[in-house]
């Protein structure tokens, strides 16, 4: 039996690409700013010979939040499938040496590592296309029964919801999870990730989910409602714990009938919000594994969350438990 785990994270493995660009380029090339959009490989090429010099560095989203929480001391594992290409090598790399336990067998031939071409404008908005690749070969083989029924939460990924096998991979480690009795996590990911699986995002918060994981507009599209305190209303009885992040006004947690307002931490500059969003859960999860009160919980979801918006990339690039000390002074 494998020492049990913390957080089980499961995601799409990705590389990121980042490149810098001014708006004309966004319009341009016809981009969604902002958003996350899925791509085919001729796509993928395409748009990478057009962006400027860019830096490669391991991403996707459930796996950003998972090494953060690995950086702030938490035992972790991740599951998720890459190729035995470069890029798998650079992803497998990178996750193992922030300490999270990684297994998932590589696929041997195509489709390659998954990668996410990010452009970020002046104002620090990034628009992410990714071409999915191998991460969407994840199924139900590759959960690990031991690994999903020690951890004490199973952290599930909004963008993997596209492919029958990746739900069916879901399910799986969800259900073993419950009757595990263990909690399971959501993140939505996206609006058009939302508005393309809202049917089935709710089946599976009633059914399965414990803590879900959002923004503003993610969750008024899941319900389909004009405000957020309507689809507070609408989400409650449903699910356990909702956080929803709103940028610089920080984050509202609720718990049945009790709300909690969280304000963001200040940052000096913004520079990229690539992965803010992942570290909140980050630093949220860190502190709900911790017992800690649900509003400390989002106040360190929100200082996780302001060391990315400080440097490009979503992984932290210094002690996030040095960088969470010196701001609770």
């Amino acid at each position: 039996m494998p020492t049990p785990l913390t957080v089980v994270g499961i995601g799409n493995a990705i590389v990121d690409v980042i490149s810098h660009a001014e708006d004309a380029f966004i319009t341009q090339h016809k981009l969604n700013k902002g958003t996350m959009t899925l791509i085919d490989s001729d796509q993928a090429r395409a748009l990478y010979s057009k962006m400027g010099p860019g830096i490669e560095m391991s991403g996707g989203s459930a796996a950003n939040t998972i090494a953060g929480l690995a950086t702030l001391g938490g035992q972790c594992g991740f599951i998720g499938k890459v190729c035995d290409d470069e890029l798998g090598d650079v992803f497998r790399h990178d996750i193992t040496a922030v300490g999270v336990k990684y297994a998932t067998p590589p696929l041997n031939e195509d489709p390659p590592t998954a990668r996410c071409l990010i452009v970020v404008t002046p104002d620090a908005q990034r628009t992410m296309h990714t071409y999915l690749g191998a991460s969407v070969e994840l199924g139900p083989d590759d959960i690990d029964a031991d690994i999903i029924g020690g951890a004490q939460i199973t952290y599930l990924e909004g963008y993997l919801w596209d492919r029958p096998k990746a739900k069916e991979a879901f399910r799986t480690a969800a259900t073993i999870a419950r009757e595990s009795g263990r909690k399971v996590a959501l993140t939505l990911s996206d609006v058009f990730c939302v508005e393309r699986h809202r049917d089935s995002f709710r089946e599976l918060i009633d059914g399965h989910v414990d803590i879900l994981f959002g923004n503003e507009d993610e969750m008024r599209a899941l319900y389909q409602t004009e405000t957020l305190e309507d689809a507070f209303s609408a989400v409650r009885g449903e699910c356990g714990i909702v956080a929803i992040t709103r940028s610089e006004r920080g984050s509202l947690i609720m718990e049945g009938p009790t709300l909690y307002e969280v304000p963001a931490a200040p940052v000096d500059r913004i520079v990229d919000t690539t992965g803010a969003g992942d570290l909140y859960a980050a630093g949220f999860l860190h502190g709900l594994t911790r017992g800690k009160h649900l509003a400390e919980c989002g106040r360190l979801g929100s200082l996780a969350a302001a060391e990315v918006l400080t440097h490009y990339g979503a992984r932290p690039e210094c002690d996030l438990n040095e960088w969470i000390a010196a701001r609770s002074a």
